[in-house]
């Protein structure tokens, strides 16, 4: 039967990427079970969600020049089949060494799966249908973390923890199978050498500052040790910008900054990311600790904002060509800040109804925004750059929620010291709901300085614009007809 490779290849992408969202939020949830029958404690086991977070951080600079060299339908389906060996491997865990050993090979296979599935939907996919394609791509990394602790609570009270893991499994071989039928074999036309230094460097910096942002007002680590993994971070960062320069073929290539749009996405994007990170942080344990429900019923209330998610996909790309990526993007940063602010006003009085409204318009303006962010990033990438752009993107998405929880994590430890609060009650979350909305609202500014028809070759808005513009476009080809035949008949005399 004939397939719409159009329509096929983002949902094998998609399927990847809600594996790795949501197995990467359904262990917190479970936690203490796994910790128990493995014989350690819950803290302890808290390891394994950071060194996943280390391994992502350490990998993802390689990605681009691994679906380069290998070609990305390759990469892709190992990297499936690396997340699904380390699924197994969590699954079979009888120590906490072993856990954390797996959960770090899951990072390796996650760290090619997110930007190298970003990579092949981008050259398989007409940059005129690149909106609706994005729009089935973001809506798992919104689903995920919402839908993974309710999902990892059902599974542990009622099963067992294990199942966690191994539903990973025929996921991952549905999707190395529609990956190898349907994605076309491409690989890179130039052929770069690999930048071993530059991948130390970065890996070391991600490392440092990943971790460090992750583990922050978690009680991990002492403050100092924190401080300490992010400043070391990034030195390396700071070094490896400078080896940067000096090399043609960076593991990280800044020098696509000068991109307009690639730029308001990978810095406006951080700022509005930064309360998408903190949300679901903060969201459940105000449900749990200020309004003392349990976690599954915090879960079914949060997962509110995914069915605003799925609302959207239908309409993103009507929405982005009628008003344009500039416009869109500016207003909706303001918007969605707004609904992020304003679960800063929830009481345990206030009706769940009222608040799952909130949740799911909040979604759909949020779902809309990531949408137009992830598209508006290539809008200006030439094919040649398209590996280093999706690695550039796919680093700074995951620095920015890292660096959401940890803004939304000192938020909190901060009205309690300000309030001399000894324990987590239901008023410390709201100056951190007003906090991130804040950061995420400043992004407006990024997304304003783009040039005003940035993005229309993808958007379609150039073509709106002409339509719209009928009347007038027919009486200039008319009058331009009518010029060029004048000029014809007295040039043949």
């Amino acid at each position: 039967m004939p397939v719409n490779k159009q329509r096929v290849i983002p949902l094998i992408v998609a399927t990847a990427l809600f594996m790795e969202n949501m197995d990467s939020t359904v262990i917190a949830t479970s936690l203490p079970a796994i910790a128990a029958d493995i014989g350690t404690s819950p803290l302890t086991l808290k390891l394994a969600i950071t060194s996943y977070l280390l391994s992502l951080a350490v990998f993802i600079p390689a990605s681009g020049w691994t679906a380069d060299h290998f070609g990305a339908r390759l990469v892709f389906a190992i990297a499936v089949g690396v997340f699904m060996v380390g699924s197994i491997g969590c699954a079979l865990s009888s120590s906490v060494h072993h856990f954390v050993l797996a959960r770090i090979l899951q990072g390796m296979g996650g760290a090619m799966m997110t930007p190298v599935g970003r990579l092949v939907l981008l050259r398989s996919v007409d940059k005129s249908a690149l909106v609706n394609a994005m729009a089935w791509v973001t809506i798992p990394a919104l689903i995920g973390p919402v839908i993974g602790p309710p999902l990892g609570g059902f599974i542990t009270t009622y099963a067992s923890w294990h199942w966690i893991f191994l539903i990973n499994i025929p996921i991952g071989l549905l999707g190395i199978f529609m990956a190898l039928r349907f994605i076309d074999p491409i690989k890179s036309e130039t052929q770069e050498p690999f930048d071993l230094y530059g991948m130390v460097l970065a890996g070391i910096g991600l490392a440092g500052i990943a971790f460090g942002l992750s583990v922050a007002g978690l009680n991990l680590l002492p403050w100092s040790i924190v401080i300490a993994l992010i400043a070391s971070g990034s030195i390396a960062m700071t070094l490896y910008v400078f080896h940067a320069r000096r090399t043609g073929s960076p593991v990280l290539d800044f020098s696509l900054l000068r991109l307009a749009t690639l730029r308001a996405s990978i810095i406006g994007g951080f700022m509005f990311r930064l309360g998408i990170g903190a949300l679901p942080f903060l969201l459940p344990l105000l449900m749990q600790i200020g309004f003392g429900l349990t976690p599954f019923e915090s879960g079914l209330v949060t997962f509110a904002s995914s069915a605003g998610a799925m609302g959207m996909k239908t309409l993103a790309a009507r929405i982005i060509r009628t008003f344009g990526f500039r416009h869109l993007m500016t207003v909706n940063a303001v918007v969605s800040s707004f609904f992020l602010a304003a679960c800063a006003l929830f009481t345990a009085t206030t009706p769940l109804l009222l608040i799952m409204i909130i949740l799911v318009v909040g979604g759909f303006f949020r779902s809309l925004q990531f949408t137009a962010i992830n598209t508006v990033a290539y809008a200006e990438v030439e094919n040649a750059q398209m590996s280093r752009a999706t690695t550039l993107v796919s680093v700074n998405q995951q620095l920015a929620i890292s660096a959401g929880v940890a803004v939304g994590a000192f938020s909190v430890e901060s009205t309690m010291w300000l309030g001399n609060v000894h324990e987590l009650n239901a008023q410390v979350f709201a100056p951190a709901f007003v906090v991130v909305a804040i950061l995420s609202a400043a992004s407006a500014w990024f997304f304003w300085q783009m040039p005003d028809d940035a993005g229309h070759e993808i958007s379609g808005r150039k073509a709106v614009e002409i339509s719209s513009r009928k009347g007038a476009a027919e009486a200039a080809v008319k009058a331009a007809s009518e010029t060029t035949g004048d000029a014809r008949d007295q040039r043949l005399g």
